[in-house]
C-alpha cells in the first residue's frame, strides 16, 4: 500500500485487524523518520519533530489536532519547547492499524 495514495482513514472497531508484522515491514519504510516503539505491550509509531521555539511547536500541535479531529483518529501529543512528539496507535485494538500509518504520513505532510 502506498500511504500517499491511500490517505483516508476508515472507522475502527474492536474487531478491526491490527497490521501484521509483514504489513509493518512494508509500511514502515514509507515513514523513514518514524520509529516503531512498544509501551505497555502496545506497538506504536512515534516521531519527534523539531522547531525553533515553543510557539511554532504549538502551532504544529494544533494542526495535527485539527486533522486528527477531522479524521476521528487521535494521537498522543507532547508539546515542549522546540519539539513535538507525536505517537500514533489505535486504542480500541491496542495496537497498530493501517490508519496509524496513514495519519503518520499526514502528520509528515503538515510538517
Amino acid at each position: 500500500m502506498d500511504l500517499l495514495k491511500d490517505m483516508k482513514c476508515q472507522a475502527c472497531r474492536q474487531d478491526s485487524p491490527r497490521v501484521t508484522e509483514q504489513g509493518i515491514k512494508e509500511l514502515l519504510p514509507q515513514l523513514p523518520e518514524w520509529a516503531l516503539v512498544e509501551r505497555s505491550g502496545i506497538q506504536r509509531l512515534e516521531r519527534v519533530y523539531g522547531f525553533d521555539d515553543f510557539a511554532n511547536a504549538l502551532l504544529f500541535t494544533n494542526k495535527v489536532g485539527a486533522v486528527a479531529e477531522q479524521e476521528g483518529h487521535h494521537p498522543a501529543l507532547l508539546t515542549e519547547w522546540g519539539r513535538v512528539t507525536v505517537t500514533w496507535w489505535t486504542h480500541v485494538i491496542r495496537g497498530l492499524h493501517r490508519n496509524d500509518f496513514i495519519m503518520a504520513a499526514k502528520t509528515d505532510l503538515l510538517y
